[in-house]
């Protein structure tokens, strides 16, 4: 069955997350309130609904709590996104991502208790559906000849073995590169966790929960290891 995701706000940032899902195999439903936009949006995606995205009515109307997740891309009205959000958060949405335009903006949505928040600056449209349809993947760049490289979350069946043991060479033919491991630190007084590069792994490092793994070869290969080991 198709994943039903939700994108609010149709700017450029929105627009692109919202085409790359579709592409994808998603059933996408955008909101905005232009009009223009969406009449535009009307045929590229599964719905495209002109509305208010602060109304409660109005969201359950479409069946908001029946979808895989929400993406709020707002981009020019921050008290607008976040009053979507913390609607959707009040409401039960399952999974939602938020956008967030600079630090200050990013600091508020963590201390509402968005877990997921996207900075257009370091993202394109593309890498956030890849991330919607597969939550275990965390970043990834393209290669040509269907290499790429890509981050991804250590699937629950690898952590606490070694790099030996898993053996992604000869198993699944993927290279590791290096892998990201969290760490608390202290800033501006208070602890925080933060993901740190572990460096050049040997073949006695253990995988760690929480661990991102950074890995080279076939996209195939990539969404083999995850589906195998979840």
């Amino acid at each position: 069955m198709a994943q039903k995701i939700a994108v609010i706000g149709m700017g450029q940032f929105g627009m692109a997350i919202a085409k790359s899902l579709t592409k994808k195999g998603a059933e996408v439903l955008v909101i905005d309130r232009n009009e223009h936009i969406i009449e535009e949006m009307g045929n590229r995606v599964a719905l495209a609904v002109a509305m208010d995205a602060t109304d409660k009515k109005t969201l359950l109307s479409q069946g908001i709590l029946d979808f895989d997740a929400v993406v709020v891309a707002i981009g020019e009205d921050f008290e607008q996104l976040l009053l979507c959000t913390t609607l959707l958060m009040d409401i039960g949405v399952k999974r939602i991502m938020a956008r967030a335009r600079g630090k200050n903006q990013r600091v508020i949505l963590e201390k509402i208790g968005v877990e997921e928040i996207l900075s257009p600056e370091d993202e394109v449209g593309i890498n956030v559906a890849e991330r919607l349809m597969n939550p275990s993947i965390v970043s990834y760049l393209d290669l040509p000849d269907e290499f790429c490289i890509m981050e991804v979350a250590a699937p629950p069946d690898v952590i606490g073995r070694s790099l030996i043991d898993i053996d992604l060479r000869r198993r699944y033919h993927l290279n590791l590169i290096t892998m990201k491991r969290g760490v608390d630190v202290e800033k501006n007084g208070e602890i925080v966790w933060e993901q740190h590069i572990y460096g050049i792994p040997k073949g006695e490092s253990l995988i760690r929960e929480n661990d991102s793994l950074i890995l080279f070869g076939k996209r195939s290969h990539v969404e083999r290891f995850i589906e195998i080991n979840q």
